[in-house]
């Protein structure tokens, strides 16, 4: 009997103890000792509910203090985690019912990156590595809040997420509020959520941008358009573009110059009806900030991209603010970036820009994902492993319909798996590989390679492949990452991609890449870009994070 009311005056202290550290901590007078510490503990926000929460999943706080218990947490990092989820009401970071968040994958990505170049074996975890590549790779979940694999690691990630941010940032530069914010934790009012951000004043002058430049560049472009927004946006142009060529002169045109003069594409001043070679020039400024070839001379697409709401344009500077959160912020060595909105490639050396490569990307239904990936091998003349996918949906019923299909495109059967005849096409003319391929091995079989499709690099949108990602230039890729093997001469390379036989040579130094999604980001121009949400991803976010259910126009 005293066993009994000992175990149980054990777990009442320690019930009491988990409920009143929830809350937001004890006061000074319960124990003194721990006062300075317990007001660094956020308290529980209970406006945040199921209607309003950025996601759809909340966490039982009792299970959050078991994780404490059974990892054996040190109290200044438990006492964080606390303290973020306090912040957020115990909802969940991490999931959604749909799987891993954005933000899941933007900092996995960082963490990463992180762990392999900079060395940091404190972080680096193979379990926790294994279970998020699985959970990034599944292709349909479906996640509850009752999983305990699903907190266990929602939990392991918010641990993970805290020691990276008091590990790779100087004192100071994330505040611990700020931390906890981090991730959207509800739906705000977008010109709300811009005022904070450019109102928000710190004692000590140090601020998160300072150590991130494309969010601070894309920050400064926010002041812009809040302002904008603040004096009623810009006026909507309306008519048929053949009315606005060189030459011509109507009241639209005036109108046309005052939209390019407010977003800074052509000077301020001229009110005239007249299109001027100013005009064009400005029309030309625009088209290059929003990835078209510049004319100077307006498409009806273009014309619906002018009349986009400031509104509009203020969510998108605030969602890819919030994805630059996860892009490294020293990059060491070699870093190959591809931004799929932009079809483009960059080569980075520190934070130098090697080159740029226009870039092919997965079409809608294709989309290629965002992730990371060491480059380590290149594969000369390749043969081309067809994805079972498009052996069911697209090979079979050609084979149905001409026996000879699989001659004619040189391609052979090498066997069955899962019920499918596994497929290959030979190395040589019309490989849809091209000559060569740069593998950087993920589970969702995507790679860089060559394309005998070359005209689709001159267009301006170049969503057109199954994922996979195809370059513009590959034999500057293959010239440059074997830069430092001098047995690997522009020659023999030339050889080895018309050889007709297929050839891996592996990397001295494997190169990260990083396949990100930025709608929005500040050129080295100091030019404001935007892009086109190709896969919805701006859409989606902006449901979750916006109050009012504005959605953002797809067009």
């Amino acid at each position: 009997m005293k066993r009994i009311i000992i175990l149980y005056t054990t777990f009442l202290c320690s019930f009491l103890a988990a409920c009143n550290a929830q809350d937001g901590g004890s006061s000074a007078s319960d124990n003194s000792a721990d006062a300075k510490d317990e007001k660094k503990i956020s308290k529980r926000d209970r406006s945040i509910t199921a209607a309003n929460a950025y996601n759809d999943l909340f966490l039982d706080s009792s299970a959050v203090e078991s994780f404490i218990v059974q990892h054996k947490i040190p109290d200044t990092l438990s006492r964080r985690i606390r303290s973020f989820y306090n912040t957020r009401n115990y909802q969940f970071a991490w999931f959604s019912s749909r799987g891993l968040t954005e933000q899941a994958k933007g900092f996995w990505n960082l963490h990463d990156y992180h762990t392999t170049y900079r060395h940091d074996t404190v972080l680096h975890d193979k379990t926790l590595a294994r279970t998020m590549d699985n959970l990034i790779a599944e292709e349909s979940p479906h996640f509850s809040a009752s999983n305990k694999s699903t907190v266990n690691t929602e939990i392991m990630l918010t641990e993970h997420f805290i020691q990276y941010m008091l590990t790779a940032y100087e004192d100071g530069y994330v505040k611990r509020k700020e931390m906890e914010r981090f991730i959207p934790r509800k739906k705000e009012d977008p010109m709300a959520f811009a005022d904070s951000i450019l109102t928000k004043k710190h004692k000590d002058n140090k601020y998160f941008e300072d150590v991130n430049e494309p969010y601070k560049k894309l920050k400064e472009q926010l002041s812009r358009y809040y302002a904008i927004a603040k004096k009623g946006g810009w006026p909507a142009i309306t008519g048929s573009v053949k009315s606005y060529k060189k030459g011509s002169s109507s009241p639209a045109i005036a109108l046309l110059k005052k939209r390019l003069q407010i977003t800074g594409d052509m000077p301020a001043g001229d009110t005239s009806q007249v299109f001027t070679d100013t005009l064009a020039a400005g029309i030309r400024t625009f088209q290059q900030r929003l990835g078209y070839t510049p004319t100077g001379t307006l498409t009806d697409v273009q014309l619906k991209d002018l009349n986009v709401p400031v509104q509009q344009r203020l969510q998108q500077l605030l969602l890819n603010m919030e994805r630059m959160r996860w892009m490294p912020t020293e990059p060491e060595g070699n870093l190959i970036v591809v931004n799929i909105p932009e079809f483009v490639l960059h080569v980075y050396e520190g934070k130098t820009r090697a080159f740029d490569m226009n870039v092919v990307v997965g079409k809608e239904g294709h989309n290629t994902t965002m992730f990371n990936g060491d480059l380590n091998q290149i594969v000369f003349s390749p043969y081309w492993n067809v994805p079972p996918s498009i052996v069911k949906n697209e090979i079979l019923p050609k084979m149905a319909a001409n026996p000879g299909y699989l001659a004619a495109q040189n391609m052979e059967q090498i066997g069955t798996e899962g019920g499918l005849p596994k497929i290959r096409q030979l190395p040589g003319e019309g490989n849809s590989l091209g000559k060569v391929k740069f593998l950087f091995p993920n589970s969702f079989n995507i790679y860089f390679h060559d394309t005998n499709a070359k005209s689709l690099f001159s267009k301006d949108k170049r969503a057109y492949s199954h994922g996979c990602i195809r370059l513009s230039d590959p034999t500057k890729m293959a010239e440059y990452l074997l830069r430092g093997q001098p047995e690997w001469t522009p020659a023999r390379i030339d050889e080895a991609m018309n050889s007709g036989t297929e050839k891996y040579v592996k990397l001295k130094k494997p190169v990260p890449v990083m396949i990100t999604y930025y709608t929005a980001w500040v050129d080295d121009n100091g030019l404001l870009n935007f892009r086109d949400d190709i896969y919805t991803h701006d859409r989606d976010l902006a449901v979750k994070m916006f109050a009012g259910n504005q959605q953002m126009a797809r067009r």
